[in-house]
């Protein structure tokens, strides 16, 4: 009984003084993979009209910048019949600035509501996606 408690005395001492002495090397973490660069950046997505009287029109602009690295070019934008806009149909330059005029006629509108502008570029995602940006802005009506 004595050699064995000798022998666990022994491997234990053993574990313990190695534990403080031996040096693990761990492994690097690994690299936070790089941000995703934005395609554009906008001033703003979204614009608060408040109330608006049925029946009249309400201008708005939204600007924003090429951050893409590439020349971009905007091929549709799609709105609700109420939304009239007017976009760039050239190509942009890296670092170059366009702006979405908008026109909002509440003439058929009977309540608040949130309308999405969508901007499709003529340019892909590296999957071969279009690029699709959202921009809205909302309204009550005052009747």
């Amino acid at each position: 009984m004595m050699k064995s408690f000798c022998f666990f005395f022994t491997i234990a001492l053993g574990l313990l003084t190695s534990c403080g002495t031996s040096k693990k090397t761990l492994p690097a973490p690994a690299a936070a993979p790089a941000p995703k660069q934005a395609f554009v950046t906008w001033d703003k997505k979204k614009i608060e009209l408040g109330a608006v009287k049925k029946g009249d029109k309400r201008s708005m602009n939204y600007e924003f910048t090429n951050t893409s690295g590439t020349d971009i070019q905007i091929d549709i934008v799609d709105a609700c019949d109420c939304t009239k806009v007017d976009f760039p149909r050239g190509m942009i330059a890296p670092g170059g600035k366009g702006s979405l005029d908008v026109v909002f006629n509440s003439a058929e509108k009977e309540a608040p509501e949130t309308i999405g502008i969508n901007v499709v570029f003529k340019q892909t995602d590296a999957a071969g996606n279009p690029r699709i940006e959202v921009v809205e802005y909302t309204f009550t009506i005052e009747k």
